[in-house]
């Protein structure tokens, strides 16, 4: 019987080995809201680190605010631990859930 997938044991641990288990879950970026930075501190921010578009940023902006904080991006963790990284560099608190 021809199995479609490799059963070779070293090259299956090579390859668990390259993927991070935190990679394989859905991740969330989440951006806490404090009293110093603005509103438009935080909305280039958005825009500029994760990419979305003025009225996304300011729509999440808003509940940051309002809400103390808010989902602003999913994805792999490798992914969002290097964008939670630019916004604790503008010095906004953010963290990957």
């Amino acid at each position: 019987m021809n199995s479609a997938f490799n059963t070779n044991p070293e090259i299956q641990e090579e390859i668990l080995e390259d993927i991070s288990l935190k990679d394989l879950l859905e991740n969330t970026l989440v951006v806490h809201n404090d009293d110093v930075n603005t509103f438009d501190w935080v909305i280039k921010s958005l825009i500029d680190i994760c990419g979305h578009s003025q009225y996304q940023a300011e729509q999440l902006t808003v509940l940051v605010h309002y809400k103390g904080k808010a989902k602003v991006k999913n994805g792999p963790y490798s992914k969002l631990r290097a964008l939670c990284n630019k916004f604790i560099e503008r010095g906004i608190n953010a963290t990957v859930d």
